[in-house]
């Protein structure tokens, strides 16, 4: 199997895109962060330490999928055309997801995956006054639309 991000001596190496087709495209990336019920009440009511967890949160999602590039070194930088991020508070989780666009030589699988994450960091570091133990997990690419491998949706 030949790699696409490995040269012939091994070396790791960016992809060269520049014969690909400009398409538009989306990914859709998800993740939790399960914590205690009282904290999830402390999210829903502002009422955190640290303030309002979930516009900061908001923020950070956007922020990380702008900067996914600097972060992950194989990464091309992309010009994102929009960045959705929602939040469903569950009985004791917060439910993430993230949809990003660009119109692009390549996908954004790892922008949305950047997204929740970072929007995940965001509400530990917010909430880790009332519960240092909170676990983010669960992060994975749900949707991808354009490009050359197609339209996909994860199984539930």
């Amino acid at each position: 199997m030949k790699l696409s991000h490995v040269d012939a001596s091994g070396t790791a190496q960016m992809v060269d895109v520049g014969d690909k087709d400009v398409t538009k495209r989306r990914a859709v990336a998800s993740g939790l962060i399960t914590t205690r019920a009282e904290v999830i009440d402390l999210i829903a009511e502002a009422g955190l330490p640290k303030g309002d967890a979930l516009p900061v949160a908001r923020i950070a999602a956007v922020m990380g999928a702008k900067r996914t590039s600097d972060l992950i070194p194989l990464c091309h930088p992309l010009p994102l055309t929009g960045i959705d991020v929602e939040f469903e508070l569950r009985e004791d989780a917060v439910a993430i997801t993230a949809a990003v666009k660009t119109v692009s030589k390549t996908g954004v699988e790892m922008e949305a995956l950047t997204a929740v994450t970072t929007a995940a960091l965001a509400i530990f570091d917010m909430i880790k006054a009332v519960d240092n133990q909170a676990v983010i997990s669960d992060i994975k690419v749900v949707e991808k639309t354009g490009g050359k491998s197609g339209d996909w949706t994860r199984e539930s």
